[in-house]
């Protein structure tokens, strides 16, 4: 019986992440195509590289979230922390100190990525993301 319940919850807990997935990733397209559009219509969108990269870099973590939802490993979680904390980095030049703490951090996620997770665990992930590619 407890197994029996068990199962459903986890069913039904892989249902709602895929929705949250598909949402996201409508979403995720939505700006896409937003962004798009207004580079070719907006006058001197262009020059303001910030702008565009913020927005090009919030596209590309919305879709790694994405790929973590779908196929939620340590290491996928690991690469979404190493980009938005990369993207905070690049966008935010708030100061010296905040950088060296986000570098920091990098340093870090790259550690438990290589010392902690199990090398299995790795080769799932890449395996499993080059088998969605092709």
């Amino acid at each position: 019986m407890i197994k029996k319940i068990d199962h459903t919850l986890h069913i039904v807990i892989e249902i709602v992440e895929i929705i949250i997935a598909v949402i996201t990733l409508g979403a995720m397209g939505y700006m896409l195509f937003q962004e798009v559009f207004q580079i070719f219509t907006v006058d001197g969108y262009l020059n303001d590289p910030s702008h565009f990269l913020h927005n090009v870099l919030t596209i590309v973590i919305g879709l790694e979230f994405v790929s973590m939802l779908i196929d939620l490993t340590p290491a996928n979680t690991l690469e979404v922390l190493i980009l938005a904390i990369a993207r905070y980095v690049i966008i935010d030049h708030t100061n010296a100190i905040s950088n060296i703490v986000c570098v920091i951090c990098i340093a870090g996620l790259f550690a438990i990525k290589k010392f902690l997770i199990p090398k299995d665990d790795l080769k799932k992930s890449i395996s499993g993301n080059l088998k969605n590619h092709d």
